[in-house]
């Protein structure tokens, strides 16, 4: 029940006519005193109707294919409305928050129209053109693209381009490239290399265009808009419908379908095991690496409150042989991604990271999060532990708690209105760890 109980949680409220349908037949069969079978019933007739799968969008085999890979079954509500409304050729306005798999909802119809229309001349005029406000989301955006288009039979080519870096193996990079996803101050230096040219774009994306408004790129944005061809599709999605993102959408979307997802400010954190091991500070150092090596753990974030903890906890597991990476503000922004990458292409094991990552940084089936030390808050906890458990997926939340910090774990359990699962680590030997 738990994965029913997960996505009931979305909030649909529009009845179709087979839900009806099938609701007043099953009514007539079903004994009126079960109201708790029927309940359950009724459930699983709604996520069957709203829940599509990927089949059932207009995708090709290869696509369908490679989700199936990736593990995905069912389409979230940005995907099944956006993914049909862009393959028609319309213009869209997505609003939904970081995490709601918005990426997949206009990668996928991307892709089948590429794997449609086949195009054959490789040059440096880019056809899709995906803006984000940051070097991380070029890099995960990247990601999602080149998964997804790991089964099509014709290879696309994807490049993220952002500053930070060596601007020169970008330019070499571009020729040929389909897909090109790129903060605003970087193109702009390409374009003005004559590395890349605009005006074949015929889909344009704005991703997370909220943040690269709070970002001061509007400057940047203008003058990259003005290089574009007047015919192109263009794709908006932002998490907020701020007054600068409503300007946008009225300057540059021709009769948009607009796609609203309401969804709770919060993550869900039903789906999500939580545990949390007793223990005195001396001790959660050794007791981190224990569980790491112990229980197999491929891809761990962990939380410190400072940088200081996290560099200190990255070289710990470290020397005692666990691939791990500090995150946090006082890197660069270079330093940030090369982290990033390292820990989402398995390179490092751990990532351990200041409250920097508890927001917004989308890491698809991240399976474990560990509270080093708790958060101030319990609205940052939870924000914390929502780093797994995503889109549906399960996930395990685990809070180290030093006799300092019961009191306000228990704080954090009554804001939450969950129990946890206490573990005493008296006599766990953590001798070598």
């Amino acid at each position: 029940m738990t994965r029913l109980r997960s996505l009931n949680c979305i909030k649909y409220q529009r009845k179709a006519e087979p839900y009806s349908i099938l609701y007043h037949s099953l009514s007539l069969s079903i004994n009126k005193s079960n109201k708790q079978y029927f309940c359950n019933f009724r459930t699983i007739i709604t996520l069957q109707i709203y829940l599509m799968p990927f089949s059932s969008l207009g995708l090709s085999k290869p696509l369908t294919e490679a989700i199936a890979k990736l593990g995905y079954s069912i389409a979230y509500p940005i995907q099944k409305q956006a993914i049909p409304a862009i393959l028609k050729g319309k213009d869209i306005l997505g609003i939904a928050r970081t995490g709601s798999g918005k990426t997949a909802g206009f990668a996928l119809p991307i892709l089948e129209m590429f794997h449609q229309n086949k195009p054959s001349v490789k040059n440096r005029f880019v056809k899709v053109l995906v803006l984000v406000p940051t070097r991380e989301l070029a890099v995960q955006v990247a990601d999602v693209f080149k998964a997804l288009a790991s089964c099509l039979p014709e290879q696309v080519k994807i490049l993220p381009v952002f500053g930070g870096v060596s601007v020169n193996p970008q330019m070499v990079k571009l020729h040929g490239t389909d897909i090109l996803i790129a903060t605003p101050g970087r193109l702009l230096d390409l374009i003005s290399s004559n590395s890349v040219k605009l005006s074949a774009v015929e889909t344009l994306v704005l991703d997370e265009a909220d943040k690269m408004l709070n970002l001061g790129f509007k400057e940047e944005m203008d003058k990259i808009f003005s290089l574009l061809p007047a015919k192109r599709q263009n794709l908006l999605f932002s998490a907020t419908l701020s007054a600068e993102v409503v300007a946008i959408k009225e300057l540059f979307l021709h009769e948009p379908e607009v796609i609203r997802i309401e969804e709770d400010e919060n993550p869900d954190i039903s789906i999500i095991k939580q545990i949390a091991y007793f223990t005195s500070i001396e001790r959660k150092g050794p007791l981190l690496r224990y569980l790491v090596k112990n229980e197999n753990m491929k891809q761990v974030l962990v939380f410190v409150s400072s940088i200081k903890r996290a560099d200190n906890v990255a070289h710990k597991l470290q020397i005692n042989g666990i691939r791990a990476e500090a995150f946090h503000g006082k890197l660069s922004q270079g330093g940030r991604s090369d982290a990033m990458f390292k820990f989402k292409s398995g390179e490092a094991r751990v990532l351990v990271a200041t409250d920097l990552a508890s927001r917004g940084l989308d890491i698809e089936f991240l399976p474990f999060v560990i509270n080093y030390e708790l958060p101030r808050s319990p609205l940052d906890y939870i924000h914390r532990i929502g780093r797994t458990g995503r889109a549906g997926t399960p996930g395990t939340a685990i809070s180290l708690i030093s006799p300092e910090e019961i009191h306000h774990f228990k704080v954090i359990q009554k804001k939450m209105g969950t129990r946890v699962d206490k573990i005493d680590t008296g006599e766990m030997d953590l001798k070598g760890y």
